[in-house]
């Protein structure tokens, strides 16, 4: 993936020198994000900057939209679609720097923060008035909110507190020309005028930069327990999920790992835990949080759990951590592959046995290893297609099976994308998800307020415009 150099000197006439960056290390550190660098797909951008404050990035579009440089912004780097990769090169608008949290108000239950505070620093920064973030994902200590509101990410409480989406109130935001818009506000509910907040929310950097954002906050709940069942099958756990889910079993998180998962947290984290398929839950009560975990667990025996553990709040960071590193521990399971594109599809929840299911068949009918682990209690399944970078052969098999459950999951009812966004990795499904009419107003979303196309080009739509 190659394009044009650009002119992009003049970015030392807007911002101080010192923080734009012309040398080849830099712009390469700048070229991929984390799911790109899996399978090349990095370009390097003509220049870096990295603005300090919304009057420079405002400066920065302005500029570059007269010249029609491509901008792409970039925060963490922790997207897995290759959202923050230049495909067009330009500028890499680098967000680290404004990183702060403006202001707490807890009796508000709201924090101001600029779009590239990391998502535990938010946690942090409001434990003391015991209050948190619900819909923090599980990348949350790498992942800026700015790149969390781009991709209206969610995480393992979703299945209780909902998505990011759910929880922002207000957004300052900088359009390709530079004007600074508000969106929502501080209010619990609007209804004035048209909801541009939703609209920029999960947009992918394509119709707006991000630079200030009003979070909702939760009160911390007084009870927190969890624990881990483990299975026979696959199928019996997935089945056990949804039957919780539909009985009402009121959980905060409900982790579905199959035995190839849990094979591969062993090896990279050696936690003796069983090769075998698990769910793990979390429940969050003010009061009789006993009686739920025993409702879950009688949902559970009535599909075959072998084993139903409750750990003490203190050993929970232990309990979570197989799940939280599932994808470091897939980079290092074997040398010789790594995941071809992070699934994250998400289907209605009775299909989640049959995607399940379907998953691991097609792996093993075509002699793939396929990982398959995910937030089961919203029908947001994760899977890598594990292939072999320099065999041709394995990565077309790869590419194949993955598009197939993609399909699958739009079959089903479901998305293509549960969390992720589309970015480069899922352009092809959008029409197919959503339909040509539905995907050419989207177009004309982005051609109204973006009229040039410089911001972050080559992302969300198919190349068939």
């Amino acid at each position: 993936m190659t394009a044009a150099g650009h002119d992009c000197s003049f970015l030392v006439d807007v911002v101080p020198e010192e923080r734009v960056a012309f040398d080849e290390g830099t712009r390469e550190s700048r070229a991929a994000d984390f799911g790109a660098g899996e399978i090349d797909r990095g370009v390097v951008p003509d220049a870096v900057v990295r603005p300090e404050s919304t009057d420079e990035v405002s400066a920065v579009l302005a500029a570059a939209n007269e010249r029609g440089i491509p901008v792409t912004p970039y925060a963490a780097g922790s997207g897995l679609e290759g959202g923050a990769v230049p495909v067009e090169r330009g500028i890499s608008l680098d967000l680290t720097r404004m990183d702060a949290i403006l202001d707490v108000r807890p009796d508000d239950f709201q924090v101001d923060v600029q779009p590239g505070v990391i998502g535990d620093a938010v946690d942090e920064a409001v434990a003391g008035d015991g209050l948190f973030f619900p819909p923090l994902p599980s990348s949350g200590e790498l992942a800026s909110v700015g790149g969390m509101i781009a991709t209206d990410a969610s995480g393992m409480q979703t299945v209780k507190y909902g998505e990011v989406a759910d929880w922002v109130l207000k957004l300052e935001a900088v359009l390709a020309d530079g004007t600074v818009i508000n969106a929502g506000s501080r209010a619990k509910k609007t209804s004035a005028g048209y909801n541009l907040k939703d609209l920029l929310v999960g947009s992918e950097g394509t119709l707006a930069v991000v630079t200030e954002a009003t979070l909702e906050l939760a009160g911390r709940p007084a009870q927190i327990r969890g624990g881990r069942a483990i299975f026979g099958t696959l199928d019996d756990a997935a089945d056990a999920v949804f039957d919780a889910v539909r009985s009402g079993v009121d959980v905060a998180r409900i982790e579905l790992i199959d035995r190839l998962s849990a094979a591969m947290a062993n090896d990279y984290l050696d936690t003796g835990l069983p090769d075998a398929p698990m769910v793990f839950v979390e429940f969050h009560a003010n009061h009789g949080i006993d009686e739920e975990i025993e409702f879950c667990r009688s949902v559970f025996e009535a599909h075959d759990v072998t084993r139903f553990e409750i750990a003490e709040e203190a050993e929970m960071d232990a309990l979570w951590r197989a799940r939280k590193e599932l994808a470091f521990a897939m980079s290092a399971y074997r040398a010789d592959l790594v995941p071809y594109h992070p699934g994250d599809v998400t289907v209605p929840l009775s299909g989640l046995p049959t995607i399940v299911h379907e998953i691991t068949s097609m792996a093993d009918e075509r002699d793939l290893l396929v990982p398959v682990f995910g937030h089961a209690g919203d029908g947001n399944v994760h899977y890598a297609v594990m292939v072999d970078p320099d065999d041709s052969d394995h990565v077309e098999r790869g590419e194949a099976l993955y598009h197939d459950i993609v399909d699958l999951a739009i079959d089903l009812g479901g998305t293509s994308t549960g969390e992720h966004g589309i970015g480069l990795g899922k352009r092809d499904f959008l029409v197919r998800e959503h339909g040509t009419g539905a995907v050419e107003a989207m177009r004309s979303i982005k051609r109204a307020l973006d009229p040039n196309g410089i911001l972050n080009p080559g992302k969300v739509f198919p190349d068939d415009a």
